[in-house]
């Protein structure tokens, strides 16, 4: 989630929007440098950062290492030197991004897994004196994803790193962690930004109107790099659209029709389409509540007021409660290992009935 080198998009002086604590103490680690590349062992060595998809931390990773790594050596990025020019292109010998893949090595960060031979790589990098710096720095995105073999091999890393190597780690949450890799790290959770930042951010960053931004920030949920990348690709805002039209035509259905699209969706076997449909739905059902407890102010579709009064008027408060319950636990389960098609069954099968 690159930012914009322009102060008005509020963002700090490492070109972050919000997040202001964790920047500050990442700062000052960075402005530390000599003093931390003399231990050997401790969190300053490995970073734990937590927070929702898109909320910053890769972004946050990144400008840390921009930090350490910069010629400048102040703890403030100069983004001129060469070293802030070779991290900008992707290209610094010094910094190295791990991912999970699938199966045949692909980068997959929905499905895919940290796998074992890439615990051998980070450790045999990690080992290495840097190429053009002090500082060695290995950024493993979704930890949370690693298997067993993967988690294992990295401990020792992690509790006895080499002087001149900084592993900086994120995850969604702690409890999707292992606590010997958490325990290992300084752990850092990145909260949802204020739904005014992300506005005046994409206002002025991304120049987006004050339409655009308004209804971004709202549908976000405090996550910036969501809210940008829906901003970049129209194609995205026109799906959310027929995603709710679907829910909205679903209401209406016999069981037939929903069984249908239960049985269409699961077979399409595309987790993102599919959580991406989860995700706008709950928005939906959450904002219901919201209207029927006349709380309309905190609604994310405001650009779907009419339809959301008239749902609100028509459904029982009562139910819409109870969908929402069933929405929010068949989705946990679907992150797990069940039959697809049967969750869908139950979840189309429980949606109220929208009389017209």
């Amino acid at each position: 989630m690159p930012i914009d080198n322009r102060s008005s998009t509020g963002a700090g002086p490492w070109d972050v929007v919000g997040h202001t604590w964790a920047v500050q103490l990442l700062q000052k680690a960075a402005s530390s440098a000599p003093r931390l590349a003399g231990e050997r062992s401790g969190p300053n060595h490995a970073y734990l950062l937590l927070g929702a998809p898109q909320i910053g931390k890769t972004t946050l990773a990144k400008a840390f290492a921009r930090a350490l790594l910069c010629e400048a050596d102040d703890g403030r990025p100069c983004a001129q030197c060469r070293s802030c020019q070779l991290l900008a292109r992707g290209s610094h010998p010094d910094f190295r991004v791990l991912q999970p893949t699938d199966k045949e090595g692909v980068v997959d960060r929905l499905n895919g897994e940290l796998r074992a031979e890439r615990a051998a790589d980070l450790i045999r990098e990690a080992a290495l004196r840097p190429n053009a710096g002090r500082w060695r720095i290995i950024l493993i995105q979704d930890i949370h994803t690693a298997n067993p073999s993967f988690a294992n091999k990295i401990l020792k890393t992690l509790e006895e790193p080499p002087s001149q190597s900084i592993l900086l780690l994120t995850a969604l949450d702690r409890s999707s962690v292992l606590p010997t890799i958490a325990s290992r790290c300084q752990v850092l959770e990145l909260r949802p930004l204020d739904t005014g930042a992300v506005e005046q951010a994409l206002r002025t960053g991304w120049q987006a109107s004050a339409e655009q931004a308004m209804l971004l920030a709202r549908l976000s949920s405090g996550r910036l790099g969501w809210a940008v990348d829906q901003l970049r690709d129209p194609d995205r805002s026109q799906q959310r659209l027929d995603q709710l039209h679907t829910l909205w035509r679903l209401m209406a259905a016999d069981r037939i029709e929903r069984l249908a699209f239960a049985e269409t969706l699961a077979a399409n076997r595309n987790s993102r389409q599919l959580f991406g449909l989860l995700e706008v739905w709950t928005g939906w059902w959450r904002d219901l509540l919201l209207a029927q407890a006349n709380c309309t102010d905190a609604c994310s579709n405001v650009d779907q007021e009419a339809e959301l009064q008239r749902q609100a008027h028509i459904l029982d408060r009562g139910l819409v409660r109870e969908f929402m319950h069933t929405l929010q636990r068949i989705e946990g389960y679907l992150h797990h290992t069940v039959n697809t098609r049967l969750a869908l069954d139950v979840l189309v099968l429980h949606l109220p009935d929208l009389k017209s």
